[in-house]
């Protein structure tokens, strides 16, 4: 395939960015979208010039790192993908594709197309753990009862793997959808009730630090996650923070 690629190149948070085009040939449709850009980068650097800068690590669907925004949708055309599970048989020979970095005042650019997520972790920090006794006088979790649906919805929704689609989809850059999974996993067990309280007010206060935009029920961040994160998490958190400032 030949394809027309319009990239995003900006030096830092501080520099002005620009759209660039470069063509590329020789993409088979069995590549993934991070190799095409391999091969993008390879040519770039024989050529001596500037490689392209995103992000990546497993490659596998699991680290949640390759976030782009691709003909302005994260992570592409596909559903329930993350961009290093995109394959290029998506797109046509001679088509352009516009690729970008995840738009939002909470996820700075670093370089290109890769952007700062680390608020992502300092919401996980404000309350994203539970207490575990290490005196010696430990429970065995699977002692405490559980009920079979409670376990499924708290999997799935640690099935998120903050890679900030929602984020990206967003018209107003809410991280609702990440923040209430990250509540939600721990809401539903037994062994989260401890810091229940302090957990949901604690991220929730630490999310509107860090710039997010607010939650209007468009739906787009569910449609654009790539784990298929369900807006149910959403209500259960207001629900957990209703409570927690009616307890306060």
């Amino acid at each position: 395939m030949k394809l027309t690629l319009k990239i995003w190149r900006q030096a830092n948070a501080q520099a002005k960015g620009q759209m660039v085009t470069y063509p590329i040939d020789g993409i088979e449709g069995d590549m993934s979208f991070l190799e095409m850009l391999d091969v993008l980068n390879e040519d770039l650097i024989n050529k001596g010039e500037e490689p392209v800068v995103f992000d990546h690590d497993c490659r596998e669907g699991i680290c949640g790192s390759c976030s782009l925004q691709i003909n302005g949708e994260p992570h592409g055309p596909d559903r329930l993908v993350t961009t290093c599970q995109l394959h290029m048989r998506m797109f046509n020979d001679g088509d352009e594709i516009v690729i970008e970095p995840f738009r939002a005042k909470a996820f700075p650019v670093i370089k290109d197309l890769m952007v700062d997520r680390s608020s992502f972790d300092r919401i996980q920090q404000a309350g994203g753990y539970i207490s575990v006794n290490t005196s010696g006088n430990t429970i065995d979790a699977n002692a405490i009862p559980v009920e079979k649906e409670d376990a499924d919805d708290s999997f799935y929704a640690a099935t998120c793997i903050g890679c900030g689609a929602c984020v990206a989809a967003c018209k107003n850059a809410s991280a609702m959808l990440f923040t209430s999974a990250k509540i939600s996993q721990y809401a539903l067990l037994p062994q989260g009730q401890v810091e229940a309280t302090t957990r949901v007010l604690n991220m929730v206060e630490q999310m509107d630090k860090e710039g997010f935009g607010n939650c209007t029920n468009t739906g787009a961040c569910e449609i654009e996650c790539p784990k298929g994160i369900s807006l149910e998490n959403i209500a259960r958190m207001n629900r957990e923070y209703l409570s927690a400032s009616l307890e306060g």
